[in-house]
């Protein structure tokens, strides 16, 4: 599907991770690679140095890497109103492939129900 990796937050269900597994993605959650007490700062670090795009529905990401002025990591900020994790697999599976140049250059992309955002990081 996408050379991307990503690394999924806690607040994403293993159920969405073991089915964008399925789908050929690779993804990772958080839980397997760090202490489930991990700081959001931590994460974003681990994403960075492993080349991987987060994916959240925690806004605190969104305003780490603008006070930083982050150009990495990627970041996919879900704001879906339903969050059962069929839905968000399926919006993630959809999404993806359409953004993935912007993943890949450094952005961060917003994915709500009726519309998909893109920033290019650092941002401004």
């Amino acid at each position: 599907m996408t050379d991307i990796k990503l690394l999924a937050d806690m607040n994403i269900s293993p159920q969405t991770v073991t089915a964008l597994q399925q789908q050929g993605l690779d993804i990772i959650r958080v839980s397997e690679v760090m202490d489930g007490t991990a700081s959001d700062l931590e994460i974003l670090e681990f994403a960075r140095q492993e080349n991987r795009v987060i994916v959240t529905q925690d806004l605190d990401f969104s305003m780490l890497l603008a006070l930083g002025g982050y150009n990495k990591p990627s970041l996919i900020t879900l704001r879906l109103s339903l969050t059962d994790p069929n839905i968000v697999t399926q919006k993630l599976i959809d999404t993806i492939p359409q953004v993935e140049q912007i993943l890949t250059e450094g952005g961060a992309v917003t994915i709500e129900d009726a519309s998909v955002r893109t920033r290019r990081l650092p941002m401004r």
